[in-house]
């Protein structure tokens, strides 16, 4: 119970010093083309970005339709608001191109959805409201980079989520060795979780964030470090899909990877509170859900782990409407979710130091 109150404490203090350092705006910035140019070089120093000057005017038209873009939707009485974040001057295409993990495509290339097992389906008496970070289960939120890895960071978030609950232990694993090593998948240019998953099973298990960090860049498979298995998993199950309920069964029981469509321009600005917008089911990116919720007024949310940093969204979380009418839930949370299987709390016993033979 007080490890809980911790974390609200710390989880609020953190949303708050976020909202501090986000770049707020007023009708004034957005006046005229003068005072945009004046918001866009005050962006520029708050994200330290430099462009040569070519480019920056380039930026500049770019950020003035994002800019107008943020200021309607948060005009509208939506449960959500979107702010200026580090992806401002980038339209929306880029971003898709940067941070896609193709979760659609690479379904087409492997062939249908495999069918398994389901281990949670007779889990019942669910609580209201989970959240994994408040058990210790969930490390520090990652930042991908200009690399469409977060089917790797969404498997990861399955393996230290499952090996905290079977160990005890808390350990941030390497999502670089997914990246450099699974054959399966394409690196930075996307893949699927269940192939790492299987590789990780494979593989004898995964190897630590500090022992093989990462690069936002594909590289060599390292195959010492890869040999250096810390936590190893037994396999993993689908969750039965276009199914809310099923979801909630197993995210109340571990975290669980899932693939959205993360395309739209409101995902991208996205600063706080319940997204409900406009998406489809195209595919396209790997998170995780590590819990589910509801507000005062009784709007149910899956809490959302990104890899984006902490600078987006609620502290590079976001809470996704629950419990829609559309039986692939929003943004097609539920078309794709799948989780790893541990059976017990063994784990591959560190290789001895050279100092010690």
């Amino acid at each position: 119970m007080e490890a809980g109150k911790i974390f609200l404490i710390l989880l609020s203090l953190a949303m708050v010093f976020g909202l501090v350092n986000s770049l707020e705006f007023t009708e004034k910035d957005i006046a005229s083309e003068e005072n945009l140019w004046d918001l866009y070089q005050k962006w520029r120093s708050h994200h330290t970005v430099s462009r040569d000057l070519t480019e920056k005017q380039k930026r500049f038209n770019v950020f003035k339709v994002n800019v107008m873009h943020i200021h309607n939707v948060n005009k509208m009485d939506r449960p959500y608001k979107l702010k200026l974040n580090k992806f401002a001057d980038m339209t929306n295409h880029e971003f898709r191109n940067f941070y896609s993990s193709k979760i659609k495509h690479f379904r087409m290339l492997h062939g249908p959805r495999p069918t398994t097992g389901f281990m949670h389906e007779k889990a019942d008496n669910l609580p209201a409201s989970v959240d994994w970070r408040k058990k210790g289960a969930v490390t520090g939120v990652k930042d991908q980079g200009k690399c469409g890895s977060c089917w790797a960071f969404s498997t990861i978030v399955g393996v230290e989520g499952i090996n905290k609950i079977k160990t005890g232990k808390l350990v941030s694993l390497s999502e670089q060795e997914l990246v450099d090593c699974e054959k399966d998948n394409e690196g930075c240019n996307g893949g699927l979780m269940e192939n790492a998953y299987e590789f990780i099973k494979k593989n004898g298990g995964v190897t630590t964030e500090k022992i093989y960090p990462y690069k936002a860049s594909d590289s060599r498979c390292d195959s010492s470090k890869r040999n250096s298995p810390v936590v190893n998993i037994d396999g993993h199950e689908m969750v039965p899909e276009k199914d809310e309920d099923a979801l909630m069964k197993a995210v109340a029981n571990q975290p669980i990877s899932v693939a959205i469509d993360a395309s739209g321009s409101d995902l991208q600005f996205y600063s706080e509170g319940v997204f409900n917008g406009n998406c489809g089911t195209e595919l396209d990116h790997g998170v995780a859900v590590v819990g589910y919720g509801s507000t005062h007024d009784g709007t149910k949310y899956w809490i959302v782990k990104n890899s984006w940093g902490t600078e987006w969204g609620e502290q590079g979380y976001f809470r996704m409407q629950r419990g829609i009418d559309a039986e692939e839930g929003l943004c097609g949370i539920t078309m794709e979710a799948s989780y790893p299987v541990k059976l017990s709390p063994d784990n591959p016993k560190p290789a001895p130091s050279k100092d010690e033979l």
